[in-house]
């Protein structure tokens, strides 16, 4: 049985946690002790449409109280991937792999640059999960899990994609991952910093038809922006896409979304502000993502004040509701 460490304790950790454990010897490591706590006494939880599903996983916040594992599982923030690297490091055995499925661009290089080419693997997933409580997430919405891996590790590759696909993913193979990477980005950068700004479930886009003018608009200047850069995107209309997943995730609230309204930073450098930079350096217009990284950037330091303390308190207890 493999052993996994799961770096990452917010909704797609939990989710994971909860498919994972029973195919493989899951530990989960990270910083957020409320979650550690309450997925010590009580386990993880993910709520679903067809009912709850529960498991038991080792729990550990010091990389040393892992025993070595067959592969890293990158669940955490954008910003904090420099960290979950040095620990992925400390916690593989010397020919176990590392798989980051976090949003945006930047994460797979800092990997990369901490365990090699051979041993960093990048995948994309759409799948979309909202933390209901420490410990607990609910599904936001299915999707399939794009692998992509070096070559020469073909024998690491196919265990990964047994594994997923035994815990009840769907696992597509690809050789080529920039353009699903990119495919991603476009439905990030259209849907998470407004959902956030406005306060909505990925669903209301669709049905507010100011909010569906910006989100397809951000939709094309970053279609505009892979394009101009070679990248072939998976599909030819970015606003379809975009379309297409908001009806998948109707409901689901974006991690961007559940980031502001607990006071955290959010991913936007990655997403929209790292589309934005590269426009800027290629010659092609983005004042709609630039737009929204500042506003998100202001809506962090705007929320990060005045967050009121009872707000704190109901993420850092274990106990909170489960209903949300």
């Amino acid at each position: 049985m493999m052993r996994i460490a799961l770096l990452g304790t917010g909704a797609m950790g939990t989710l994971f946690g909860v498919r994972l454990a029973p195919v493989a010897e899951v530990w989960m490591l990270g910083t957020w002790s409320e979650a550690l706590q309450a997925a010590r006494m009580h386990g993880l939880r993910v709520t679903t449409p067809y009912g709850e599903a529960s498991a038991r996983v080792a729990v550990a916040a010091d990389p040393a109280e892992v025993p070595p594992c067959d592969l890293a599982l990158i669940l955490v923030k954008a910003y904090q991937t420099e960290r979950a690297a040095r620990w992925a490091e400390q916690v593989l055995r010397s020919d176990g792999v590392a798989l980051t499925l976090q949003n945006g661009l930047g994460p797979f290089e800092t990997l990369r640059e901490h365990l090699g080419p051979a041993r960093a693997f990048q995948g994309v997933t759409t799948m979309g999960a909202t933390l209901l409580a420490p410990g607990h997430a609910r599904l936001g919405g299915e999707g399939p899990i794009w692998l992509g891996a070096p070559s020469s590790n073909h024998r690491q590759v196919r265990r990964i994609i047994d594994l997923l696909e035994r815990a009840g993913f769907q696992v597509e193979f690809q050789e080529d991952m920039q353009g699903v990477i990119w495919g991603k980005l476009v439905a990030n950068t259209a849907i998470n910093p407004i959902t956030a700004l406005f306060d909505v479930p990925n669903g209301a886009l669709l049905a507010r038809p100011d909010l569906w003018r910006l989100a397809r608009g951000v939709a094309r200047e970053t279609a505009a922006v892979a394009r101009a850069q070679g990248i072939s995107l998976p599909f030819e209309d970015p606003e379809g896409f975009v379309a297409e997943v908001c009806r998948r995730t109707a409901e689901n609230s974006s991690s961007m979304r559940q980031d502001l309204r607990r006071g955290r930073p959010t991913e936007i450098d990655a997403l929209n502000g790292a589309v934005a930079a590269i426009g800027q350096r290629i010659g092609v217009p983005t004042p709609l993502n630039e737009a929204l990284w500042r506003w998100v950037k202001a809506a962090e330091e705007r929320r990060g004040r005045a967050m009121h303390p009872m707000d704190r308190e109901r993420w850092r207890s274990p106990a909170v509701a489960d209903h949300g």
